[in-house]
């Protein structure tokens, strides 16, 4: 039961993430489509290079 927890901590926040900027993205894709998808776009490289930034800062 510990380890399910710690999994779904360690998980929640990307999840969380991903929800959002999917979110944001429909959002403005309901009023213009082609922005919609720019900002998905534009959330998918963000989202890259802060994972990309917390590895880095976790192997020290």
């Amino acid at each position: 039961m510990k380890k399910l927890l710690k999994t779904v901590n360690d998980l929640l926040p990307t999840g969380l993430l991903v929800l959002g900027a999917a979110a944001v993205s429909v959002g403005i894709g309901m009023f213009c489509l082609p922005a919609g998808v720019i900002a998905a776009g534009g959330m998918a490289v963000a989202g890259g290079v802060l994972m990309m930034l917390g590895r880095r800062s976790e192997q020290g």
